[in-house]
């Protein structure tokens, strides 16, 4: 078995045909306000504050989905994952802006 090095990306469709399932941790590090306001449905919010709990508390094998705004924040975030033994990370492509788009039913308050 191959480690794997580095994060992959997953699109708006697969996460979303994944979200019954709950197969995915879905983490959001968009700013708080952004966060109560609307976010995926069980997503985590992830911050400087909660960050350090959340990679205590996770299971470092779970497939793992972070979601930023656009889509470029979330790459470097999950790239971070890789690095404290995350084995499987996604970066959302297009973010929550193109997930509130595509998906407006699918949108937590």
């Amino acid at each position: 078995m191959t480690e794997q090095t580095n994060f992959k990306h997953m699109q708006l469709a697969t996460l979303h045909e994944s979200l019954s399932e709950k197969t995915h941790v879905v983490v959001d590090i968009r700013d708080a306000a952004s966060f109560q306001a609307n976010h995926i449905p069980g997503a985590i919010h992830l911050s400087n504050e909660n960050f350090a709990d959340f990679i205590r508390e996770a299971d470092l094998d779970a497939p793992v989905v972070v979601c930023c705004y656009h889509g470029i924040s979330s790459q470097q975030a999950a790239g971070f994952l890789i690095s404290q033994d995350f084995t499987e990370v996604y970066s959302l492509d297009g973010g929550f802006t193109d997930w509130q788009l595509r998906f407006p039913q699918d949108v937590e308050h």
